[in-house]
């Protein structure tokens, strides 16, 4: 009898929503794992990592858990203590220890380019407190988050990205779930948002399977085959 294959949970980080991993999906699928692309709140960390962590909660049998960018301090805050995790993957995304932040991690080596691309808008909450939600200036984007894409896709892309409170990339993270659950990391060379070499840095401290790709931030839209691979190898390692 041929073991379960795990479900397949992908979350997406700044700047982009769940059709970001529509090429990720089709592929996955088309090798017969079940998959769920959640819906990052993009609001706050601890808040963002209890909603996916309770959607995770809710899947019966094995899960992969795999984040994109700010999607990575999501998954390792919300993996912590769920057993049904086997493997987290790591797509150009952060592995913050604790106390941690997106902001001092993407600065913590040259090569981010995202702070003078962003453009910030205040919006009032509903208990009064206000915030930036943070945008990637539309002529900037195809450049800044996705430049080996085609320009008409990036265009999209650019009409269609999610913003992120800035208050969530600036928010220390929990107890990491890497430091407990085995992890593969895909780094792309070429990210102008968080710098291969911070991508290294983690990827190493958490000593997780890192796989190197040529590719811009969106490595989900430009290389969905090697998103999918890494994902697979998780699956695959942790069945």
């Amino acid at each position: 009898m041929s073991a379960q294959k795990p479900t397949i949970v992908l979350v997406h980080g700044a700047f982009a929503d769940s059709s970001s991993w529509n090429g990720v999906v089709d592929k996955l699928q088309s090798h017969g794992y079940p998959v769920v692309a959640a819906s990052n709140p993009l609001r706050g960390l601890a808040e963002d990592s209890q909603y996916v962590r309770q959607l995770v909660a809710s899947i019966d049998g094995p899960v992969v858990l795999a984040g994109h960018s700010y999607g990575g301090s999501v998954i390792s805050s919300a993996a912590k203590g769920l057993d049904n995790v086997k493997a987290l993957a790591f797509v150009a995304g952060f592995l913050p220890d604790e106390g941690e932040s997106a902001v001092t991690l993407s600065g913590k080596f040259p090569g981010s380019t995202l702070g003078e691309a962003l453009h910030p808008v205040p919006i009032t909450l509903p208990d009064g407190s206000q915030v930036a939600d943070l945008y990637i200036e539309k002529s900037k984007f195809h450049q800044q988050f996705a430049a080996d894409v085609p320009q008409e896709t990036a265009a999209v892309m650019a009409a269609t990205q999610r913003p992120v409170a800035d208050a969530a990339l600036a928010e220390g993270a929990s107890a990491p779930a890497w430091k407990e659950v085995p992890s593969w990391v895909l780094v792309a060379t070429e990210d102008r948002n968080i710098p291969a070499q911070a991508q290294t840095f983690m990827a190493e401290r958490a000593q997780a399977t890192v796989v190197t790709v040529a590719a811009s931030h969106a490595v989900s839209v430009s290389r969905p085959g090697e998103v999918a691979r890494l994902i697979n190898m998780a699956a695959q390692a942790t069945s």
